[in-house]
């Protein structure tokens, strides 16, 4: 990759890897949607994940369908049947819920939401780089025309990061002014800590400060 070869050099955004769906569907997803949204993140290479989850048997019976049929005549058939072999999945469960329980453990970088009242479930959702909210928004719109940014944490990430967006272009300075009445406050706790790590010299910086004898 090109950018893990210049990090360190210069500032990157991230090192995302392969791209992710993960679509909750219920009863009244269209599986033709479904199956088509499965295939466009298939197609990207052979570690890409394709993941529904649904609450509905039928559903998952009508998508896997739809998948195969329209896998027949795609430009990149081998490159997606790879990816879908590898890492496709359709589970099913009980309820949305249940759904978005897994869907938060596994964080995907694009989650679609194809069910009833998907707004509803926005704010239940705790670990994505992008939510998709019912059918009309499938994710190749986010790809290239939707608005936000496409670059999103990917590999479990959004556990813990966020899209690219404008604060990863800002340098922050952080600053520490400590006046004598903090000095005394703080100082005690710093020795504590620095002699609980083995670090004497970090003690004795404070304490000359406090004008601590030992």
């Amino acid at each position: 990759l090109a950018k893990k070869m210049v990090y360190g050099v210069v500032g990157i955004d991230g090192l995302q890897g392969p791209s992710e769906v993960l679509i909750i569907a219920d009863e009244t997803a269209n599986p033709e949607y479904c199956a088509a949204d499965l295939l466009a993140q298939a197609e990207h290479d052979p570690l890409a994940s394709a993941i529904l989850i649904t609450t509905s048997r039928r559903l998952a019976d009508e998508v896997n369908q739809e998948v195969k049929q329209q896998l027949k005549n795609l430009p990149r058939q081998a490159i997606a049947a790879a990816s879908l072999n590898n890492r496709g999945k359709i589970i099913v469960v009980n309820d949305v819920d249940e759904a978005i329980e897994l869907a938060n453990l596994y964080a995907p970088e694009h989650l679609c939401l194809m069910v009833d009242r998907a707004t509803s479930y926005i704010d239940k959702v705790s670990n994505a780089g992008c939510i998709f909210i019912g059918g009309n928004s499938t994710v190749v719109l986010g790809d290239y025309v939707a608005g936000p940014s496409h670059v999103l944490p990917t590999g479990r990430t959004a556990r813990f990061s966020s899209p690219l967006n404008i604060m990863d272009f800002i340098k922050f300075i952080n600053l520490v002014d400590i006046d004598q009445a903090d000095l005394n406050q703080l100082g005690q706790a710093a020795v504590a800590m620095a002699r609980a790590e083995g670090f004497e010299a970090h003690a004795r910086a404070v304490e000359k400060r406090l004008k601590v004898k030992k």
